[in-house]
């Protein structure tokens, strides 16, 4: 699809690395230049490495690299005054905004039973489904105010639309991820502006690829490793792989942000390997 988006500009968030990082490359190759967003720090209840500032300006370099214009920005999408500050600023420069890809998000473990804290449960909350809100709540007026339509797309999960045991709060933002995504596609589709939602499976990336993961897919493992769980994970899609890898999730977002995909909006797109199947 190169020269697809050429003339457009894309905000990803989370981009620093992994899924974020991958959706950013592949919109700069179709010719989009971009605005990086990412926490770039640690969260205290987040149980494997988080990004830091090295690894978004490694993505900046590495869009720049591809000849494509790139503001990047260290913001909480949980703190919505911060985040419009720094899309409104990137946007400015930038001169437009027309794709959005709200990828932001964190993972976790617990339950009633194995107490999930309240910390750990506000901050899930807080990225992934309030930082979708204040993702759209920030770029939208900017998209709007352009008048040529556009198209924003929301990472979800086959946890929006399923349960996954010992993940209450990351299904539950999942799920609400998933409404909002029906809700804006209604209130914009008259300017032309196309909300969808992606729901992954498991994603090869440091989410999943942890100790902490590893130990709760294979509890009957001391220290186990990737090759221990890979069956584990495996069991939970129709296909016979264990995950998909980021670059799967990318070409799905250029599809739905690309006009081969104009008139595709309120939808949700499993790229699962059958995991809803099972």
């Amino acid at each position: 699809m190169m020269g697809a988006l050429d003339g457009r500009v894309a905000l990803v968030t989370g981009a620093a690395r992994g899924q974020g990082r991958s959706h950013a490359l592949h919109l700069a190759r179709a010719g989009a230049d971009l605005i990086l967003i990412d926490i770039a720090r640690q969260i205290d209840t987040v149980t494997y490495p988080m990004a830091d500032p090295a690894d978004l300006a490694e993505t900046e370099r590495l869009v720049r690299e591809l000849g494509r214009r790139v503001h990047s920005a260290v913001a909480d999408v949980g703190d919505g005054p911060v985040l419009r500050a720094a899309v409104d600023t990137a946007a400015a420069e930038l001169g437009r905004l027309d794709i959005v890809v709200a990828n932001a998000g964190i993972s976790g473990y617990g339950s009633v039973a194995r107490g999930l804290s309240d910390a750990a449960w506000q901050n899930v909350l807080n990225t992934n489904l309030t930082g979708a809100w204040n993702t759209c709540a920030a770029a939208l007026p900017h998209i709007a105010a352009g008048g040529r339509g556009g198209s924003v797309v929301l990472i979800s999960s086959v946890g929006g639309v399923r349960g996954i045991r010992n993940m209450p709060h990351y299904t539950a933002t999942k799920h609400g991820v998933i409404g909002l995504t029906r809700t804006l596609a209604l209130e914009y589709a008259e300017q032309f502006v196309r909300v969808n939602a992606i729901l992954p499976t498991s994603v090869n990336s440091a989410m999943i690829m942890n100790p902490t993961t590893f130990a709760l897919f294979r509890p009957d493992v001391d220290n186990p490793t990737v090759d221990d769980v890979r069956d584990a994970f495996q069991r939970g899609n129709a296909m016979p792989v264990p995950w998909v890898e980021p670059e799967d999730i990318s070409k799905a977002v250029l599809f739905l942000v690309s006009d081969d995909a104009r008139y595709i909006t309120g939808a949700t797109l499993p790229v699962d390997a059958g995991a809803l199947l099972t």
